[in-house]
């Protein structure tokens, strides 16, 4: 026989047991909650945006990671596989010697041509500027794109246009385990784009020389969730080549840096005078964003 002792003492134990159970699974569900919130945090659709964070040094863009010197040309070449077809592929990227004021911030302007098997597929100004504790900002862009020399689409988004977000195009010391960030808010256009560092420490070469240390940074589009563009990035040099992964049917572009050029004479004419009449067109037909910003000016001392 049991005694009473004993029974009462077993139901005090299954009571205690009980009491701790119910705690643990509220502190399990506070914690899953927490996590959750933090997940959601990191993954927000935007960047906090804050023009306080930026300075006049806004244009003196030194990241280690994608140095924006003015007047540089990149050149990259390479192919881009499109349902089982393979093209030809040719960027050229310029820094110019032009100022944008967006949102309060001098960016620098960015021209960039984009051909597709010798047709010219597009072309584009893009704004950046480098905040005071040495990230890079995209503040929008203005893409012409064209099919058979004929304009098919101007997807233009500019901060603080049309709920238009900046976003971080390279941190200051990126490094892997970093949440994925917002590279630019512009759903108005599409324009979803996240990044996430992929590898450190990696080396890589290409046509124009081999480099160490290199970073890798995984692109997606919230578009395109199965597909991710790579882009590797030399110390001191900035973006080297374009990769790919991913799965369905996604875009396989591959490009690799052959040239960097400081450009002088007929080439800095060119790059001026091109910016200045992509500009141009950009004020006669996008009326509702980029005729809402102020005209680029030359920076000072050029």
């Amino acid at each position: 026989m049991i005694s009473i002792k004993n029974n009462l003492y077993n139901k005090m134990k299954a009571i205690s047991y009980l009491i701790a159970f119910s705690i643990f699974i509220s502190f399990a569900a506070f914690s899953i909650t927490v996590l959750a919130q933090d997940n959601e945090k990191a993954q927000k659709e935007y960047e906090e945006f804050d023009s306080t964070n930026f300075d006049e040094t806004s244009i003196n863009i030194t990241n280690e990671w994608l140095p924006l010197k003015p007047l540089t040309r990149y050149v990259y070449e390479g192919t881009t596989v499109e349902d089982g077809v393979t093209f030809a592929h040719r960027i050229i990227i310029t820094t110019t010697d032009f100022i944008k004021v967006i949102g309060g911030v001098n960016c620098v302007v960015s021209w960039d041509l984009d051909y597709s098997d010798g047709e010219l597929a597009e072309a584009e100004l893009a704004f950046f500027a480098q905040d005071k504790t040495g990230n890079v900002w995209r503040f929008g862009e203005y893409p012409v794109e064209y099919e058979e020399g004929k304009i098919v689409d101007i997807p233009c988004w500019i901060h603080g246009i049309e709920g238009s977000i900046a976003g971080i195009e390279m941190y200051a010391n990126p490094k892997v385990g970093m949440p994925s960030y917002s590279q630019g808010w512009a759903p108005s256009v599409d324009f979803t784009d996240r990044a996430q560092v992929d590898q450190t420490g990696v080396k890589n070469c290409v046509p124009l020389d081999c480099y160490e240390d290199v970073i890798i940074i995984a692109e997606i589009s919230l578009s395109e969730p199965d597909a991710q563009q790579l882009k590797y990035f030399a110390p001191n040099v900035g973006n080297i080549r374009v990769g790919w992964r991913g799965k369905g049917e996604v875009t396989q572009e591959v490009l690799e840096l052959v040239e960097i050029e400081q450009l002088v004479l007929g080439a800095l004419d060119e790059a001026r005078s091109g910016a200045l009449e992509l500009e141009k067109h950009a004020y006669e037909v996008s009326n509702d964003v980029y005729s809402k910003t102020e005209p680029m000016v030359r920076r000072p001392n050029n």
